[in-house]
């Protein structure tokens, strides 16, 4: 008579849900490197912040509750200069828009999940740049522990930053005055590095160098609020619309 099978025998116990456990790790894994240039920046901002007439807490939630970058920098920079409420709001909704490119280039790469509401606020460019390239790559099972991890750790460094920078950021640039200079830098460097693979695509080069060009003609010119979304926009425009024969059998 075949023995019964038992419960504890290795080769015939359920399958725990590594999947997701094993994609969350390879998530904050893979995003430490972002920390580079969301920390300088978040103490960047807390500092800005208070320099504007915002408290620590008033800091900690915009960085909490909104956690858009840039558009963090221009909502304070409006509110302090007294700038309509309205006027500010649209402003940052304005160059969030952005979000709406992103949505429809991540979606076929998410499984169904009662989770994705809450998990896309943790959507910022370097998250969508990274996972762009990473979930196509991982097993389904994965990829919403992937995303949960990355985004969370994300996250947690900006509002960690944005701390540091309310409550020490006066001290640590007087102490260190280059630090005051270079810290607003992390934030465009960290972008050029996510956007530098691009340049090797003809039809993406063409793109961002429109996007560049608007930008700095924008800057030139006095209108560096709406420099950001017309930019964006231009360089958007320029890639959905042109289309370039391939060369050598390549991707344009």
């Amino acid at each position: 008579m075949r023995e019964p099978i038992r419960m504890s025998d290795p080769t015939h116990r359920r399958e725990p849900p590594a999947g997701q456990l094993s994609g969350w790790r390879t998530g904050v894994r893979e995003a430490l490197p972002l920390l580079g240039g969301y920390i300088p920046v978040a103490i960047s901002f807390g500092l800005v912040s208070l320099q504007a007439g915002f408290d620590t807490l008033e800091t900690l939630a915009i960085s909490t509750l909104i956690y858009a970058g840039a558009s963090q920098f221009l909502f304070v920079g409006m509110a302090a200069s007294g700038a309509p409420l309205w006027l500010a709001v649209a402003m940052t909704l304005l160059i969030n828009l952005r979000h709406v490119v992103y949505a429809p280039n991540l979606a076929p790469w998410l499984p169904r999940s009662r989770w994705w509401p809450w998990l896309m606020h943790g959507l910022t460019d370097q998250i969508f740049a990274l996972a762009h390239v990473r979930l196509p790559q991982l097993p389904e099972r994965q990829r919403v522990g992937w995303f949960f991890g990355a985004a969370l750790l994300a996250w947690l460094a900006w509002i960690g930053g944005t701390l540091l920078g309310a409550v020490a950021g006066e001290r640590m640039t007087a102490a260190w005055p280059l630090l005051g200079e270079i810290m607003p830098f992390a934030l465009p460097a960290l972008f050029l590095v996510l956007v530098a693979p691009r340049f090797t695509s003809r039809r993406w080069s063409l793109a961002l160098a429109v996007a560049i060009l608007a930008a700095l003609v924008c800057t030139l010119s006095g209108f560096t609020n709406g420099g950001i979304p017309l930019a964006a926009a231009l360089g958007a425009l320029c890639f959905f619309l042109i289309r370039l024969p391939p060369r050598d059998g390549r991707q344009p």
